[in-house]
């Protein structure tokens, strides 16, 4: 038997690409596997497991599907806990996108560019939640003690954001067994697809921290491949267009960042460059294309209603299921209901590589243990994993990152990190404090104060408020 619970269940699709392939996963598509879906918002699990049950049906699956408003039954004997949840105060917000935008209006009132959390070296816009992310933290932190008492040999499969701040947290903090995922990663096949390489024929490795990772083995054929990057650079990097927010792997800042640092940033380590490439629109546009990226005033917002507009179809959908049994999904919404093909994600590869002993090359977040010789071993740092019944692998980096990537890139992120653990862990506002007086913005130690003090008043952030004795 195996238990995989998700945490987040009522999600816009993500739990049920997950259930896709759970139930296109020879191993896991049997009566052996259950799959616990786990919300505090009832209406949107329920939606989400009358969808997970049809979909299952529709694949030709046996897995038991159940659904749960309670964490500690989801946590009590599983195996895996993915925690995909993007914790709010539903007594004032509507969702998880409304805090995210009212924290940012507000640090922007107070001069702080896209909010405070989208610090030096950190511009993906999922948190916004003042320098600590504090809920997402609580909520990992509440599963992992959980998990110790009810499943103590389970694995927490972090997805929710920050992974970085949260996997090290609950290291530092728990005995619970905790792996963080990303698929950052993807943006090495955008680079493939770009120069015209196979993929199963490049030799390659990331490696770097959540975010932050970049691409320091880049063989194809046997011959270098940076080489092949570079005559792109020459002959196709003035033509480059953005297809859409997203695409910015070979952008004009990847590119930039490629010249300075000595390799390749990949993913939303693109995203994550200095403020040289983000003080205001105009800027993001010319190092990111028309779109100027996904973390601007324009983009994010439109993400935003999408999702929400995303979301009514998916409620609205698990009614016409529930009442029209003819319905096939697959047909339907072959965008998140897949058929034949998985989501990408790497959560339930490593599933299969652990319970069923399929070994399998991923890229994950884990402790370094000296695996990057450069960074502290106890340090999680992202890297290509072997994974089997027997644990987890990391390849040996070869070669190192560059010194300027080590220590012009990785290190202030890793300070930004240090800065959250901290503030967590000691309860000291002063640490909030302190890592918003050094973010580049800031002009002054009372504009520091003002804007945390308007964030920490608002309603939804009572029990921060407390936390910090604010």
């Amino acid at each position: 038997m195996v238990k995989i619970s998700i945490v987040g269940a009522g999600s816009v699709r993500f739990a049920l690409q997950l259930v896709g392939d759970i139930v296109q996963a020879q191993e896991l598509s049997n009566a052996k596997t259950e799959i616990c879906l786990m919300d505090v918002e009832e209406e949107r699990l329920n939606a989400t497991f009358v969808l997970a049950r049809k979909y299952a049906h529709e694949l030709d699956s046996s897995v038991k599907i159940e659904q749960t408003l309670s964490l500690d039954r989801a946590i009590d004997g599983a195996d895996f806990i993915i925690n995909t949840a993007y914790p709010y105060d539903k007594r004032y917000l509507k969702d998880g996108y409304e805090r995210w935008d009212r924290v940012t209006s507000i640090a922007e009132k107070h001069g702080y560019y896209r909010g405070v959390d989208s610090r030096e070296f950190n511009m993906v816009s999922t948190y916004s939640y003042v320098l600590a992310s504090y809920p997402d933290v609580m909520l990992a932190l509440e599963i992992a003690r959980k998990m110790e008492k009810l499943s103590p040999k389970a694995w927490l499969m972090q997805t929710a954001n920050p992974v970085f701040d949260i996997t090290q947290i609950v290291k530092k903090m728990t005995s619970a067994k905790i792996v963080g995922f990303c698929h950052g990663v993807a943006g090495f096949y955008g680079v493939c697809e770009a120069l015209g390489l196979d993929p199963s024929k490049v030799d390659w490795q990331v490696a770097g921290v959540n975010h932050g990772i970049w691409l320091n083995r880049f063989m194809y054929n046997g011959r270098n491949a940076y080489e092949l990057l570079d005559e792109w650079i020459e002959k196709c990097s003035a033509n480059w267009k953005s297809e859409n927010p997203w695409d910015v792997q070979l952008s004009p800042a990847a590119i930039d960042m490629y010249r300075f640092y000595g390799m390749l940033p990949i993913g939303d380590a693109v995203r994550n460059g200095s403020w040289k490439y983000h003080c205001n629109l105009e800027t993001k546009k010319k190092w990111y294309g028309d779109f100027g990226g996904i973390d601007n005033e324009i983009e994010r917002p439109k993400l935003h209603e999408s999702l929400r507009k995303m979301r009514k179809k998916m409620l609205q959908l698990a009614q016409e299921v529930q009442t029209n049994s003819k319905l096939e999904l697959t047909k339907l919404w072959p965008e998140v209901f897949r058929k034949g093909k998985t989501s990408g994600e790497q959560h339930i590869p490593f599933i299969v590589a652990v319970a069923c002993n399929r070994k399998t090359r991923l890229v994950l977040n884990l402790l370094n243990n000296s695996v990057l010789e450069e960074l502290p071993k106890d340090l999680v740092v992202e890297v290509p994993v072997w994974v089997d019944q027997n644990g987890l692998h990391p390849e040996k980096i070869d070669p190192p990152l560059t010194d300027r990537i080590v220590y012009f890139y990785l290190y202030p992120k890793i300070t930004a990190m240090k800065f959250a653990c901290e503030a967590i862990i000691s309860k000291n506002k002063n640490v909030l404090i302190e890592a918003l007086i050094r973010d580049p913005r800031t002009k002054s130690y009372e504009q520091a104060i003002s804007v945390l003090d308007e964030i920490m008043k608002e309603p939804f952030n009572e029990d921060m408020r407390r936390y910090f004795n604010w």
